[in-house]
């Protein structure tokens, strides 16, 4: 009752005779003078503008049609999306894939077309400035294993074993894997951030007017650089690994240095390492990969740098964990 009240309190008389030209916009504006409700009244000019003003009042008083929001339809609709756009970016990854794959057989077929320099620089980007992180890291990572493995095993009397657990940890999957994510995240960001800055400023499109192939100048070097610099990198975490490990079991363990390598070359054999280092290369070509794809979907803003960017990393990492699950059945399977 005190709704209807206020209602009706509100609405209004409004003589609109005066009015020379009215369009929807003016009937709606003096349709919401008068109150807007169906029972405000309108002095009009002419039947022309009272049927315009019946016809706006007509849709002001419509009652919206009540939707309610079905979660599991609204849930399905998101996969559906998430899924078309995984395939459309697996899609156009393959084939930016291939076009690299064309790009570095033309430029072995014309090893003077092939950017040495540039390959050289990127890879003392991606591998001699990243020495010390991957390195500290690893040796941490080392010390980690050792000591937990050493408070595990030392309730079944066999912490030597902690030896075999550092080494084969850090050779088989841990070095490796450990690299790649660190690469991922430091040269796969900057190969992205690098090329989209480049296409805001719109330096590929300027490339490719003076008939230059953004692939063969931008992304092969970077691609080979990663290629020839993440088993470099992988084998630089291997030993560091192994020596946070043996500085730990010297530690916690009565074990010296000359014990830990002497047990370590008795019971490792050379395939653990092997297993690794097989993946690094592929861990870097599908890095660099990504980062420079992401790089070239850049468009109009700093902002789609940083989306993208981000995105490189994230997919990097992902892929990454995906083929290192693969490779890790392929050797199971393999009896490696």
């Amino acid at each position: 009752m005190q709704a209807a009240g206020a209602a009706k309190a509100a609405t209004r008389s409004v003589d609109a005779r005066a009015v020379e030209q009215l369009d929807t916009a003016g009937a709606l504006e003096i349709l919401a003078l008068a109150g807007g409700g169906p029972s405000a009244e309108i002095a009009a000019k002419d039947k022309a503008q009272a049927d315009l003003f019946d016809l706006v009042r007509h849709n002001m008083c419509a009652a919206a049609p009540e939707h309610r929001e079905n979660w599991l339809a609204h849930w399905l609709e998101e996969v559906g999306r998430g899924a078309v756009h995984f395939y459309t970016q697996a899609v156009n990854l393959c084939a930016f894939f291939g076009e690299i794959l064309v790009v570095f057989v033309e430029a072995c077929l014309q090893p003077k077309r092939f950017r040495f320099n540039a390959v050289i620089r990127q890879m003392y980007e991606v591998w001699i400035r990243a020495l010390v992180i991957v390195g500290v890291l690893c040796f941490l990572i080392g010390v980690v294993i050792a000591y937990q493995g050493v408070q595990q095993l030392r309730q079944f009397g066999a912490e030597t074993f902690t030896v075999e657990a550092v080494a084969i940890g850090m050779f088989r999957e841990l070095g490796v894997l450990l690299t790649a994510i660190i690469v991922a995240g430091r040269s796969g960001s900057a190969f992205t951030a690098q090329i989209g800055t480049m296409q805001v400023n719109q330096e590929v499109d300027a490339m490719r007017t003076i008939g230059l192939n953004p692939i063969e100048w931008l992304v092969l070097p970077r691609i080979m650089a990663l290629l020839f610099s993440m088993p470099l990198l992988a084998f630089w975490g291997d030993m560091a690994g192994v020596l946070g490990g043996a500085v730990a079991c010297t530690v916690y363990l009565d074990f010296t240095f000359v014990q830990f390598f002497d047990r370590l070359r008795d019971t490792v054999g050379p395939w653990h390492f092997y297993t690794g280092m097989i993946k690094a290369p592929v861990f870097g070509i599908v890095i660099a990969t990504i980062g420079c794809f992401e790089g070239l979907q850049v468009s109009g803003s700093a902002e789609s740098v940083g989306q993208l960017t981000t995105k490189s990393v994230v997919e990097a990492i992902f892929c990454v964990i995906v083929l290192d699950a693969i490779f890790s059945v392929i050797f199971l399977l393999a009896g490696v």
